[in-house]
């Protein structure tokens, strides 16, 4: 499966931003998905995920309420909305699948099988 993530850029403190995942090679709606960031100098930090139908969702405490994971499985897509930005949400942010024969949701990364190769946000104050 490759994994191609796109829509980072420079944006203000407050604005909004989505991020979109474009999946290739692979039998998308029996992934899991998720969404991670690593900001300079520090580690890898979950954000997202989201079962395989779409259904169930989870969220890291920092940014549940503002930002929403969703996919479209007939595009073998999954997108990352991000409101509220702060600057502390500079990072490199990756979409990554997991294989799962059920619609479980997945936090740690070592959980994942596939990685894309990340889009860099950066919020300014």
């Amino acid at each position: 499966v490759q994994l191609q993530a796109s829509g980072g850029g420079l944006v203000q403190a407050g604005d909004s931003l989505r991020l979109d995942c474009a999946t290739s090679g692979g039998t998308f709606n029996t992934y899991t998905m998720g969404w991670f960031r690593q900001a300079p100098g520090k580690e890898r930090d979950f954000i997202a995920t989201i079962s395989r139908s779409g259904g169930s969702t989870f969220y890291a405490d920092s940014v549940k309420g503002r930002f929403t994971i969703s996919r479209d499985n007939a595009k073998k897509t999954v997108y990352l909305q991000m409101n509220s930005l702060k600057p502390e949400g500079t990072a490199v942010y990756y979409c990554a699948a997991a294989r799962s024969y059920y619609e479980v949701l997945r936090i740690a990364g070592s959980n994942y099988d596939y990685w894309g190769q990340g889009t860099l946000v950066t919020v300014s104050s």
